[in-house]
């Protein structure tokens, strides 16, 4: 964890650096200041920054507690955490994706195409929620 608190405090210092040398490149080059990218790399700083912070405030909370990947004897299986059962068979998450897929699509071009997306969600939605309910893998 201590490695990934210095990674981020480090990306924080980049960034910082990066959005000084951007704003005074714009002053050299063009004699004004260019808003709207010197104010994404700042907050781009500040988003680092804060993820450093949170990452920290996370370590401290632990009471120090060293993770797999900070200790030198670790072992693979030690950071293998159980993260839930999983379908790797299912079909349903494409089916959600591409409805999302056509809702944006719809919302950029065809809006009469957002009435078929919803439909298409509701359907991979039950379908993702009820694929233990029926069929092969029925419990």
């Amino acid at each position: 964890m201590k490695s990934q608190i210095v990674l981020w405090w480090v990306l924080t210092a980049f960034f910082f650096a990066c959005t000084v040398t951007y704003t005074v490149w714009n002053l050299i080059a063009d004699g004004y200041v260019e808003w709207t990218g010197s104010v994404a790399l700042l907050f781009t700083s500040f988003m680092a920054g804060l993820i450093a912070f949170f990452i920290r405030r996370n370590h401290q909370a632990q009471q120090g507690v060293e993770l797999p990947e900070d200790t030198l004897t670790a072992e693979i299986d030690d950071a293998d955490p159980e993260f839930g059962e999983f379908s790797p068979w299912s079909w349903w998450p494409l089916v959600l994706a591409s409805a999302v897929a056509i809702a944006v699509i719809a919302l950029a071009t065809a809006h009469f195409l957002i009435p078929v997306a919803a439909g298409l969600l509701v359907v991979g939605l039950f379908g993702w929620v009820y694929e233990y309910y029926r069929g092969n893998f029925a419990r």
